[in-house]
């Protein structure tokens, strides 16, 4: 685990700067944002990727689980002197038909979700019409894709396709390093939920989206702020070839619009 996991409002100004310079500009391709421009974040954590939003004056909403970093958002953005709403709550105990919005954004959430079919069809509720849907996730079989980075062991946390072990065999990995036994439980649940860009891409049309524009990163453009790595988009070749290209996909993002 990183310094960057315990000093939360580096990790904020971190996914801040990555948002202003990769996410918002992507978003802007498929829409255009302005001061009406309402934009929802699920599973925002200390809020960082809807800071640049509100920095333009856009009208934003985070929703995220645990409490402790809904408070962290409110404290972050108050400090900015930035405007926005955040809720702790699960999203689907959410059922409010007033709540809808021109932008929805899942980044490295949806790779967390066993019930991927359900949320899909949820965002549907959430999002206006010729709104567009804003997805990344890393694929499960690229060297990370079990966020292994996560884990308190300094050894498994530099320790590239870790996750692809059998899951009787990683878990008495996990256990053996000493992980904390929510740390194992969150590894192990991503490990079930194994996101690969064809499963994916299969409950997308399932769940009535379509794909505005899809981009496979072979370095994600995070890597820039986190390790200083320069963000390069996967090559043609072997984004063409399923299966194969998750081994190589450290991000993969979509906007999603509506059939």
């Amino acid at each position: 685990m990183q310094e960057r996991h315990f000093n939360r409002k580096a990790y904020f100004d971190e996914q801040r700067a990555t948002c202003k310079e990769f996410y918002l500009p992507y978003i802007q391709q498929a829409i255009t944002l302005d001061a009406n421009t309402r934009i929802l974040e699920i599973g925002c954590g200390e809020g960082g990727n809807l800071a640049p939003f509100a920095e333009m004056g856009c009208q934003t909403t985070g929703i995220e689980l645990l409490s402790w970093r809904v408070e962290q958002a409110r404290a972050f953005f108050q400090s900015e002197n930035l405007q926005g709403t955040f809720i702790a709550a699960n999203i689907f105990d959410i059922d409010r038909h007033d709540m809808t919005f021109d932008v929805v954004i899942l980044h490295d959430v949806i790779e967390h979700i066993v019930e991927k079919d359900r949320l899909l069809k949820q965002l549907h509720r959430f999002l206006k019409p010729d709104g567009v849907v804003f997805i990344a996730f890393p694929a499960w079989q690229m060297p990370f894709g079990g966020h292994q980075q996560m884990c308190h062991s300094r050894l498994l946390s530099h320790f590239p396709f870790l996750h692809l072990l059998p899951k009787s065999l990683y878990k008495l990995t996990l256990q053996a390093a000493g992980e904390p036994p929510e740390g194992i439980s969150e590894m192990l649940n991503i490990k079930k939920t194994r996101t690969t860009i064809e499963n994916f891409e299969h409950k997308i049309h399932d769940c009535q989206f379509v794909i505005n524009r899809r981009t496979l990163w072979f370095i994600n453009p995070h890597y820039k702020q986190k390790f200083g790595m320069y963000p390069r988009k996967l090559w043609k070749a072997i984004g063409h070839l399923p299966w194969i290209r998750n081994f190589f996909s450290t991000s993969c993002w979509y906007l999603l619009k509506e059939i």
